[in-house]
């Protein structure tokens, strides 16, 4: 009975009935409170999975890009070298001086008016004397040197080469 009699002050003791209470109170908090971390330590290591998943698949990605703009750069510098050796080839340039003549004679037409009927004399007169020149009527090698002449700066030797090849 001393038991019941000891149990029974130390419940009707006011400030062991706090304790008591405040302890409870404390334990189930503490309970709630070691809960909620696993909770979310387990949450944490799945966004750290997440995380680590999506920073492999970023870098794998940023390398396949990496290797596109390698392989595109590449490319890029191939293709300029082909467009300056395809310049370089025999042909290209002269049909590119052919297109400056072409845009520099349209120029002279918009600019000088009195360009366009001497333009059309010579070029018929050039035109004529090619087509003499395809059908045999003046040599080869007299057209070849003619060109060469006119090409050195020699416009009088020329004069003199159709003379010649016109009295023969």
């Amino acid at each position: 009975m001393e038991e019941t009699g000891l149990i029974g002050s130390i419940i009707g003791n006011p400030f062991l009935r706090g304790l008591t209470i405040g302890l409870l109170v404390a334990l189930i908090l503490w309970v709630r409170a070691t809960l909620k971390i696993r909770e979310l330590n387990s949450q944490l290591k799945k966004l750290r999975e997440h995380l680590h998943t999506k920073l492999e698949i970023d870098s794998e990605e940023n390398e396949r890009r990496k290797g596109e703009l390698d392989k595109i750069k590449q490319e890029r510098d191939n293709l300029r070298n082909m467009v300056q050796v395809v310049n370089q080839k025999p042909g290209r340039q002269e049909l590119r001086q052919t297109q400056v003549y072409q845009k520099a004679i349209e120029i002279m037409f918009e600019k000088s008016p009195g360009f366009a009927p001497a333009w059309q004399i010579t070029l018929k007169e050039a035109e004529e004397e090619i087509k003499q020149a395809e059908k045999g009527i003046i040599p080869f090698f007299k057209r070849m040197t003619t060109s060469s002449a006119t090409a050195q700066g020699k416009p009088g030797k020329r004069h003199l080469e159709l003379e010649e090849s016109t009295g023969n």
